[in-house]
């Protein structure tokens, strides 16, 4: 992958990537080579596409990293390999959503029971109404 990794890195510097990001890439298209044995320019769509799923089923990855790995292919193959968007497709895994925390009643007593005079109780209870001390 000699002169692919050269290209690659004077694309990721000409289009002003981090020094982290351009390592990031660089280090995702070698892992892609790596898996699959072969020079990353003779894969398929389809093998792409396997090795994005062996990073998420097999490897258990994060969706963030899985999605910065997809992200560095599809930067290898639009940019460097000028291969058009029609012809190669990688998705983006979602970000998992957490819920928002939700205090407990014992817990919203001890927060209520913390302020130490009615305004701050109130600033706490979040009212909707404003007094006027």
């Amino acid at each position: 992958m000699g002169s692919l990794r050269t290209r690659m890195e004077q694309d990721l510097v000409v289009r002003g990537r981090s020094a982290h990001t351009r390592r990031a890439y660089l280090r995702a298209v070698t892992d892609l080579a790596r898996y699959h044995h072969r020079s990353p320019d003779e894969l398929t769509d389809r093998d792409v596409q396997r090795y994005l799923c062996h990073l998420i089923e097999e490897r258990r990855l994060a969706s963030a990293t899985c999605r910065e790995a997809a992200c560095a292919l599809r930067f290898f193959y639009e940019v460097t390999l000028r291969r058009r968007r029609g012809e190669f497709s990688i998705p983006l895994a979602k970000e998992a959503q957490k819920l928002p925390a939700i205090l407990s009643l014992e817990e919203v007593t001890r927060l209520l029971g913390a302020a130490s005079n009615l305004k701050h109780r109130l600033f706490v209870a979040g009212a909707p109404t404003i007094v006027h001390f």
